[in-house]
């Protein structure tokens, strides 16, 4: 079993799970529109400004997925107390997948060298999800 990270937005998830597409190299599998929902299945009607916001949408990497949605019904809090952490074969690969996260975004800590990694760093992206991102690749030899 492998846990598939969700994550919610606020009326821009298609462009958010394009961009980490891009970034990450995966593709989308799916992206559903609000409007695509039968009626009976909110409580009440769709507000014409949600309409095309995401039901459910999904990008496939060769080893995983990721998840998203807008929050359509409303009352979910911003995504707090937790990263999504990506682990890249190659320093050179996470330090480019962390400046294109970070533009636009919030670096909390510069993607660098440090005692267990020859590449790491955390930042907030522009749609308010926290990343952790770094690289598999060993330490050189001391």
């Amino acid at each position: 079993m492998n846990p598939t990270p969700y994550l919610t937005f606020q009326g821009n998830c298609a462009e958010a799970l394009a961009f980490y597409a891009d970034v990450f190299g995966g593709r989308i599998d799916m992206m559903s529109k609000a409007s695509e929902m039968p009626p009976d299945a909110l409580p009440g009607p769709l507000p014409e400004e949600k309409k095309d916001w995401i039901m459910h949408g999904g990008i496939v990497f060769d080893d995983g997925a990721l998840f998203g949605s807008d929050d359509i019904m409303g009352g979910t809090p911003p995504m707090q107390g937790v990263s999504i952490h990506m682990d890249f074969d190659t320093a050179a690969e996470g330090a480019a997948a962390f400046e294109r996260l970070a533009e636009g975004g919030e670096v909390q800590m510069p993607y660098q060298a440090t005692f267990w990694s020859p590449g790491f760093g955390t930042l907030r992206d522009r749609f308010g999800i926290n990343w952790m991102i770094s690289t598999n690749e060993p330490l050189p030899e001391a």
